[in-house]
């Protein structure tokens, strides 16, 4: 399937292994994956780098190879009964980050239209991402604004 805003196709990705039970080598705790899950989401860090993290590093030194063969779980789903999700999705928030970066260069470079078509695609890919997650993921009066995306950015 064609790109939305090229008109490249995309490479395809690998697949995650058919396995649907955890490799006997990873014998790690349930609990104690979630209290690690809680403990890194409570140090700032986003759902993708605290399954990297629980990859590389382990919990007790045993790496988990993943979260939800583990404890049955999804790591959204242990940071939602704990009440450590993040305020707003990790998509979201990249491409909300991506979007101001955009803007401060477009303030000091006028004439980048490329750039200019850029932040036009990624404003765009916001609305639609906070479309599908109005209501059950973010507020349903969400809307996206530079200023509320700068402010939040600023935030952390």
């Amino acid at each position: 399937m064609a790109r939305m805003h090229t008109r490249r196709r995309g490479s395809s990705g690998s697949d995650k292994p058919a396995t649907d039970e955890n490799p006997e080598w990873s014998d790690v705790d349930a609990e104690d994956i979630e209290s690690r899950v809680v403990e890194l989401a409570e140090q700032g860090h986003d759902p993708s780098v605290i399954g990297l993290k629980l990859r590389d590093e382990g919990v007790k030194g045993v790496p988990v190879p993943d979260v939800k063969l583990a404890t049955g779980k999804k790591l959204t789903e242990i940071l939602d009964e704990h009440d450590a999700e993040p305020e707003l999705p990790e998509d979201l928030r990249n491409l909300m980050a991506q979007a101001v970066r955009l803007r401060e260069h477009m303030a000091e470079n006028g004439q980048d239209h490329q750039n200019k078509r850029a932040l036009q695609n990624t404003e765009s890919k916001i609305r639609r991402l906070a479309d599908y997650y109005r209501g059950d993921e973010i507020d349903e009066e969400f809307t996206y604004t530079h200023e509320y995306a700068a402010e939040l950015l600023d935030d952390e």
